[in-house]
């Protein structure tokens, strides 16, 4: 899809406002679309890389335009016709720089809206301290707080929801609070674990969020919005031990954890990178609770609502084990990360590209293949010297990135876009193809390619696996990465299409064929 195109496609026939939701593909904007479907309303997603929505359920019932919230003209286009204007964009991560990007969208959002005459801008923004100068808070909060700001000046009717840790199955708040607890029987914790926080269950953010929608016009205010609980992150903790039914945790706080220092021990023990975790944990430095609750007089709270903070714990934990988790905080793409889809080869004139190919026949049906294909990864492996991969792994979270340890949305089921480990779905053709996108640490750009294929000799109840590991470097240093793990791939890449195949013959033996007619008496 190019730059300039836009994708219409189920509309509803009348009724309902059109709602523009950027960052679809993350965590809450993921799920908020089909709230906002539900509501009756029509929707049109910004996104940077529109098939990373082709998977969804929903993905027909939306319009989709490609594009940059940094991007005046583009902004533009996905603003014609709406109504309300959902702003769930960040630039977390991508740097020192990112409150300057930040600082960028918002006035390029603020600015389009206003031109394009959009009735309302809904933006969930962080919960800040009042007793706490904005200068003194952590980055993350006040770039939050300085968007929020921007987007209230911007002359369109806004609305500020300010969040505190939002617990939801994959939210990274949620992800955080379920390692630590689990993994850790008993902590050394810094100071903040003494901090009070209002916390709210997604579903609740959700349900405001969407309520917001039809605000009155003359609504131009932040709201604070939070569950019914208040708790130090301690209380949290433990409650989440009780909910799970884990014995009960020793907790020990000492004053030496800086935040930078926490993050990179939230970094060790859980699926939060460090760079993700820093700006949470900073974030938990000041108290964060809900000084009114205003917005209930517009978008009141049905019975049952809002939810607890057992009753968001045991939801969340529900969905784990159900494999419903829908969106996770790892949906979005890494900040920065290329987007183009893999070179085609050998034409790909663009530089080196090295390949690593690998083949095997199989006698096998083709669905057991696929189906050990789209479950790798996660708790299932890579099938090839688990050492090896760990090692990478440990090593790619030293320097910053992913690690192994993201896992899987589903331990089933794949769709694109999903971060897989420390790789993400760039494309899945079911039962035929799957192309991962490397999101680690390197010297340039990778993508592992698994397909069925059928059998050169036609044989039936034969397929063909086929592997391939193709590496772009950049510079020197890329060239040289390759050449120094090359060796390697024997054993790695070589292990792994062995093991696939071996697991892919024993599920099908293991699978019952099926029964044909009864053979007539003679």
């Amino acid at each position: 899809m190019s730059g300039d195109e836009t994708t219409p496609a189920g509309h509803h026939e009348g009724g309902g406002l059109m709602c523009l939701v950027t960052g679809a593909t993350g965590y809450i904007g993921g799920r908020l679309v089909p709230e906002l479907l539900d509501a009756g309303h029509q929707v049109r997603c910004l996104v940077r890389t529109p098939r990373q929505l082709r998977d969804h359920s929903w993905a027909d019932q939306v319009e989709i335009v490609q594009g940059d919230v940094t991007d005046p003209d583009s902004v533009a286009r996905a603003m014609r016709g709406v109504n309300v204007a959902y702003y769930l964009v960040h630039a977390l991560g991508t740097g020192r720089g990112f409150e300057d990007t930040d600082r960028k969208a918002a006035r390029v959002f603020g600015e389009q809206a206003r031109r394009a005459s959009v009735g309302r801008l809904v933006y969930l923004g962080g919960l800040t301290p009042e007793s706490v100068p904005e200068r003194k808070l952590s980055p993350h909060l006040r770039s939050r707080a300085e968007v929020g700001r921007i987007l209230l000046d911007s002359g369109v009717p806004t609305a500020v929801l300010r969040a505190a840790v939002i617990i939801g199955s994959g939210s990274a708040s949620f992800e955080m609070l379920r390692y630590l607890t689990e993994r850790l029987p008993v902590m050394v914790t810094p100071r903040w674990v003494h901090t009070r926080i209002q916390p709210i269950a997604v579903r609740d953010v959700l349900r405001l969020l969407t309520g917001s929608a039809e605000l009155p016009q003359e609504v131009n205010r932040t709201f604070d919005i939070g569950g019914p609980d208040v708790l130090t992150y301690r209380d949290m903790m433990r409650r989440y031990a009780a909910v799970s039914g884990l014995p009960r945790r020793l907790i020990l706080p000492v004053p030496v954890l800086t935040p930078g220092l926490s993050s990179y021990w939230v970094g060790l023990v859980t699926p939060v990178p460090a760079r993700i975790a820093r700006p949470l944990t900073e974030s938990l430095r000041h108290e964060v609770v809900c000084r009114e609750n205003d917005l209930e007089r517009y978008v009141p709270n049905p019975p049952g609502h809002p939810i607890g903070f057992d009753g968001a714990v045991a939801l969340a934990l529900r969905r784990v084990r159900d494999a419903q988790v829908t969106t996770r905080w790892s949906s979005a793409s890494l900040p920065g990360a290329p987007s183009d889809p893999m070179p085609t080869d050998p034409d790909w004139a663009g530089g080196s590209l090295y390949t690593d190919v690998r083949e095997r026949d199989a006698e096998v049906a083709p669905e057991a293949l696929w189906d050990v294909i789209e479950g790798i990864g996660g708790e299932n492996g890579w099938y090839s010297f688990p050492l090896a991969w760990a090692v990478r792994g440990w090593l790619d979270r030293l320097a910053g990135g992913v690690g192994l340890r993201r896992g899987r949305r589903d331990a089933r089921r794949l769709r694109v876009g999903d971060s897989l480990d420390f790789w993400r779905v760039e494309e899945i053709e079911r039962g035929r193809l799957l192309r991962l996108r490397a999101e680690m640490r390197l010297p340039g750009l990778a993508w592992l390619e698994m397909r069925v294929e059928r059998a050169d000799d036609g044989a039936a109840g034969k397929v063909r696996y086929r592997q391939r590991a193709v590496f772009h470097p950049r510079g020197l240093l890329g060239h040289l990465y390759w050449w120094s793990v090359s060796p390697f791939h024997a054993v790695v890449f070589g292990g792994m299409a062995r093991n696939i195949v071996r697991a892919a013959e024993r599920l099908g033996a293991a699978r019952p064929r099926p029964q044909g007619p009864p053979r007539p008496r003679t």
